[in-house]
């Protein structure tokens, strides 16, 4: 079965959709066969893939919206995962139909909690999942948490950035009493520029507060990210040679030790 792991933050702007479009490419690049959830009515990382265009035009029953529809919900799972121009990479699309299910109180919705779970349990030819939330703690990512085996954190070291980890904690912990394996991968620090001291202070805060929960690997603020994203290609394989790529695939490995796959992809390799 794939690993899955949802990338929550109330924060908007923290890189959660950044991290999973440049990380899905690092993981295609170690021959890993990856699908990317977009649970985020902005649809910014299908956007990446596809373009804004055709994103925005998709159909409800052509979006993951339709999980969520009790009448497209038996009909949804043929036609919601495509290709991207990326080997390896495949994607659900999300558009701005989703937003009419991203209410509050998700834990009141009964089985439709299980709905991204039960549809990723139907589709377990991927060795890893990567789902993209929103940035807020209400339907969209609570049923992303109850959907997965482990919950990332990106975290911009700044004042901003750190406010509100609390309570993303807090619905780690009250999504355990639907989904009791559901485990914490760690904080991951993103959009970093070592050359301000407030960055490199807030960093240290945050390695002493979470200890080893933070990740050793820091995701700096980088012009390549962007120009790779124009592109519509991960940053691993539009430059790999750049800094920003090696340090997304050094991320990438890091993540695989961390959920106890890194043996299993030198295996494959």
């Amino acid at each position: 079965m794939a690993h899955t792991i949802c990338l929550i933050n109330q924060k908007g702007g923290c890189g959660k959709s950044s991290t999973c479009f440049h990380l899905a490419g690092a993981f295609a690049h170690l021959g890993l066969r990856v699908l990317l959830v977009d649970m985020d009515p902005q649809g910014s990382l299908s956007q990446g893939f596809l373009g804004s265009v055709y994103v925005e035009t998709l159909s409800s029953d052509h979006t993951i919206a339709s999980l969520f529809d009790d009448v497209q919900f038996f009909s949804a799972h043929a036609s919601l995962i495509v290709d991207t121009p990326v080997d390896g990479v495949s994607l659900c699309p999300a558009n701005q139909h989703l937003a009419a299910y991203n209410g509050p109180s998700p834990e009141k919705t009964g089985l439709g909690q299980y709905a991204v779970h039960d549809f990723l349990n139907n589709h377990r030819e991927f060795d890893i999942v990567l789902i993209d939330c929103p940035p807020n703690l209400y339907r969209c990512s609570w049923t992303a948490m109850v959907a997965a085996d482990a919950v990332l954190i990106p975290v911009p070291p700044e004042d901003f950035g750190t406010q509100g980890l609390r309570a993303v904690h807090q619905c780690i912990s009250q999504a355990r009493q639907l989904k009791p394996t559901l485990s914490m991968l760690g904080h991951l620090i993103t959009r970093s520029d070592r050359r301000l001291l407030v960055h490199r202070m807030y960093e240290q805060k945050l390695r002493e507060m979470y200890g080893e929960s933070v990740l050793e690997t820091v995701i700096p603020e980088a012009s390549a990210f962007k120009v790779a994203l124009t592109c519509r290609r991960p940053v691993q394989l539009h430059s790999p040679r750049v800094r920003a790529a090696k340090l997304t695939l050094q991320l990438a490995r890091e993540i695989l030790e961390r959920i106890g796959m890194e043996e299993r992809n030198r295996q494959v390799a």
